[in-house]
């Protein structure tokens, strides 16, 4: 027969079953049982090494394409051009194992900020010992400000809160107890006698016993589902691949072509024609575009690194600039995950919390800091965040906090319960007589409250005094701000039995507070800017509807007052999928929440064919950060579990940073595009001007020649057009959505005018030195028309990028000379075109003439064209748009 679950047990049969006692474990014991059972620490993702991180590098299809051109033209002799490809792909290779070190690297340093130590009790005696050396059966002592170390039983309890959020996603600390429960299949949650590995102690001290360590803990469960979650591909590798497809496809077709045609006019060998087809297919494949691809991706990560964001694969980057729903959590990432106190309610006025100044005799701040668990440490406040928040308050008001508590020691109290609301300490006064301070709901406190203190006198709590304060309280609440009531009494001796009937009565009410969990003062611009840009913000909250929706009202995610854009939990329970699916476009808030529906989220909407962004930071988090589009898991707040199923990391947690980041990626994305479109315009140029060469019998391009204009034009201009500075206004732009590809925009288009535009020039530069040869000799007049061609077909090129600073716009608007790599790229590869012409030896070796002024004249004139026409072309377009 099964044993019954840890929460219907009692501590004696769980000491018996455990074989401990609530002395501990024995030293003996303990070693005994980690070295059966393991350390208390989750499964690590399996680590690759670096070698196996190069390797994966070789899998994407494009990268396989060039390996197999690069075999191709090893075995038919074109060593250097295989070289070159070659080491092109082992170039992509190292940015790619690198970039992944980096992340590996910034998320572990995150993993250092859990607690490492835990305190137990062993051989009768506390001690301190290492969080992986718990085993099954220690007794673990909790407070305030500690980590649960492990799934606990709870054996003894003093008014225990715990914050379960990264199980439960609700947000308002648990009470805990240590009574036995009866019911069967409770939900984590309500499991009120355990405590759960990786939870957080807000409030309260209390005793257990570890009943479940490691893998085997409720976070180590759910940890292990999620290891075997499937991972998703991006836009940018889905494009990737499409391209890479496509792209062989036509090649090896117009490969064939003019192999056959080379065939049927019987002017070549077989052996030349198969040199002439590799070649024509090595000028249209872009080699350097995976490491173009690479290099972009890397400087974008380096550059959002810097602003908070860690990016854990390079893809990843692209992503997140075809984002159109951001779907964020609430707490710690739209707001500042404090308590803060706004509003202050006294002597019957209603104020701003930081218009005020408190005298140290003052009731209001002393009842604020008397009845309060908050502990002051060196490493700052601990305890439950609304008392720390009270205390918080009265420090940014210089108010003598330690001094009033060293004069006016706790002698008795009554803590807190959820039955009463409320809590009451004891303290001393000067004058003999002692101090009752009682903070509570403001409900249950007003039923107790007999006078109101004035600033000079007490006078008696009437009908009309009593509407007023409801009035207020009622009017705070709707501003989504949690009311505490303040309340005192002067007694000359302590009751001798302390209940709430002895203690809390007859009571002179301080005042009221309003506190909320504050926005971020930067999220409001950055849902502006998200807006702007076409991208929904979407708020997720545990917390109650009122609180969720004034705070998104705030930010700018709904206006004030629209209701209809807020859904409960449980509302989005009573909604099948289709029907959700339909209707998620109504609501950009979700309350009270679970983690879980968080899928159902990211599902609907990816349904309507939109890339959804979604932050998590708890173990639950995880399926729906699998799931999205771009899974963003939270530095600080954030398990070890929802960091791993993440595929960025915000350092900072704040909302503001993934804006920064998707502007980013549209950055990386237009760059990608601009290099695309240059890359495979000019080798469609290159592609068509063979092809039509074999056509017309004329003497064509030699595989050198190809292979040298590829080197000099598809490297560094190219790898100079991936780093451009970002273009104006790219954050006004609507998303590009999930079918748009790197096509799309025009470049599609671009592509093949540019290209032909590039062939048809060189042809005609070709043509016009074949037709008014500046040398008689036959020999030599085909020499100057083929070196001038190869000039022209190289230098158009080196034109051409200037033209794809910008898809769309001019080139006088980009800034012509304000990326000073490409100025220096452009510079370096028109020396190394020019020097295969001017050098000797090297026109040798390269099977081209030199060229006079007037021959160069018609080059650069021809090759200028290009500038000239693309920029009327884009001209007409930008007059087409609008």
């Amino acid at each position: 027969m099964a044993k019954p679950p840890f929460y219907q047990q009692t501590v004696a049969t769980l000491f018996q079953d455990l074989q401990t006692t609530d002395a501990g474990l024995s030293t003996a014991q303990a070693q005994e049982r980690l070295a059966r059972d393991g350390h208390n620490a989750l499964n690590q993702q399996r680590r690759t090494t670096l070698v196996q991180k190069f390797i994966a590098q070789f899998k994407d299809f494009m990268i396989i394409v060039l390996l197999v051109a690069a075999l191709i033209a090893g075995l038919t002799g074109e060593v250097v051009d295989a070289v070159i490809i070659l080491i092109v792909v082992v170039l992509n290779a190292i940015f790619g194992v690198f970039q992944e070190a980096k992340a590996e690297e910034a998320i572990n340093a995150l993993k250092e900020m859990s607690a490492p130590n835990a305190t137990v009790r062993r051989d009768g005696a506390v001690m301190t010992v290492k969080s992986d050396e718990l085993v099954v059966g220690d007794i673990v002592l909790l407070e305030a400000g500690d980590i649960v170390p492990a799934d606990l039983r709870l054996t003894d309890v003093a008014t225990l809160k715990v914050e379960e959020a990264a199980l439960t996603g609700e947000s308002v600390p648990v009470e805990k107890a240590s009574a036995v429960l009866t019911a069967d299949d409770l939900a984590i949650g309500d499991r009120a006698n355990m405590a759960f590995m990786n939870s957080n102690v807000t409030y309260g001290r209390a005793t257990g016993v570890v009943v479940a360590t490691g893998m085997q803990t409720e976070v180590g469960r759910i940890a292990g589902m999620i290891e075997a979650a499937d991972e998703t591909t991006t836009p940018l590798q889905e494009n990737l691949t499409q391209l890479g497809k496509s792209l062989t496809i036509l090649i090896l077709v117009i490969a064939a072509i003019v192999f056959v045609m080379g065939m049927w006019r019987q002017t070549e060998t077989w052996i030349d024609m198969l040199l002439t087809a590799i070649s024509l297919a090595v000028a249209a494949i872009p080699e350097g575009l995976p490491a173009i691809v690479t290099i972009t991706l890397a400087l974008g990560t380096q550059r959002m690194a810097k602003r908070h964001a860690i990016v854990r694969k390079l893809p990843a980057v692209e992503t997140l600039g075809s984002t159109d729903i951001i779907a964020s959590d609430k707490t710690g990432t739209l707001t500042q995950n404090k308590m803060t106190v706004e509003r202050v309610y006294q002597f019957g006025q209603l104020q701003d919390a930081h218009q005020l100044t408190f005298s140290t005799d003052d009731r209001l701040a002393q009842t604020m800091i008397l009845s309060n668990d908050t502990k002051m440490t060196a490493d700052g406040l601990v305890g439950d965040p609304t008392e720390t928040a009270l205390v918080q308050y009265q420090l940014d008001q210089k108010y003598p906090v330690e001094q009033v508590l060293a004069d006016h020691p706790r002698v008795a109290e009554i803590p807190f319960d959820s039955e009463r609301k409320l809590m009451s300490t004891i303290h001393p006064l000067a004058n003999g007589q002692f101090l009752i301070a009682v903070k509570g709901a403001p409900d249950e406190l007003l039923k107790r409250v007999t006078q109101v203190a004035t600033e000079t006198d007490v006078v008696p709590f009437t009908a009309e005094i009593k509407e007023r304060i409801l009035t207020t309280n009622h009017e705070l609440a709707t501003q989504a701000l949690r009311v505490l009531a303040f309340a005192y009494r002067l007694v000359d001796a302590v009751p001798t039995t302390l209940t709430s009937e002895t203690v809390e009565q007859g009571l002179t009410l301080a005042g009221m507070v309003g506190m909320i969990d504050p926005e971020r003062p930067e999220v409001a611009q950055a849902v502006a800017d998200a807006k702007s840009a076409g991208i929904r913000p979407l708020m997720i909250t545990g917390d109650h509807k009122d609180t969720a929706a004034a705070i998104a009202a705030r930010l700018g995610i709904i206006d004030a007052g629209d209701q209809q854009a807020v859904i409960t939990g449980a509302e989005l329970d009573e909604l099948d999928d289709d029907t959700f699916a339909k209707q998620v476009k109504n609501y950009a808030v979700y309350a009270r929440v679970a983690p879980e529906h968080k899928v159902r989220i990211v599902n609907a909407w990816q349904k309507q064919g939109k890339v959804v962004a979604m932050t998590g930071d708890g173990v639950n988090d995880a399926p729906a950060l699998k799931a999205a589009d771009i899974g963003i898991g939270m530095g600080i707040t954030g398990t070890e579990v929802s960091k791993g199923a993440s595929d960025m990391v915000l350092a900072d947690d704040n909302f503001s940073t993934i804006v920064v980041a998707v502007e980013e990626g549209r950055k990386v994305f237009a760059n990608i595009q601009k290099a695309i479109q240059y890359l495979l315009s000019a080798n469609l140029g290159e592609v068509l001007t063979l092809f039509m060469m074999t056509m017309l019998g004329w003497q064509i391009l030699a595989p050198v020649h190809i292979l040298w204009i590829n080197l000099v034009t598809d490297t560094l201009p190219a790898i100079a057009l991936g780093i451009e500075p970002m273009e104006r206004n790219i954050m006004k732009q609507p998303p590009r959505g999930r079918q748009s590809n790197f096509f799309s925009g025009g470049v599609f288009g671009g592509i093949i005018y540019q290209g032909l535009l590039e062939g048809g020039i060189t042809l005609f530069v070709y043509w016009l030195a074949l037709t008014y040869p500046v040398h008689a000799a036959t020999d030599l007049a085909h020499a100057d028309a083929l070196t001038m061609a190869f000039a022209t077909l190289g230098l158009i090129q080196l034109f051409h990028a200037f033209n794809s600073k910008s898809i769309h716009g001019s080139i006088f608007t980009v800034g012509l000379f304000k990326n000073r790599f490409f100025n220096w790229a452009i510079l370096i590869a028109f020396a190394l075109l020019a020097m295969t012409i001017l050098v000797p030896g090297l026109n040798d070796l390269f099977h081209v003439a030199h060229l006079d002024a007037y021959q160069w004249g018609i080059v650069l004139l021809a090759s200028f064209m290009m500038i000239v026409i693309v920029e009327i072309v884009k001209f007409f377009q930008r007059r087409v748009v609008k």
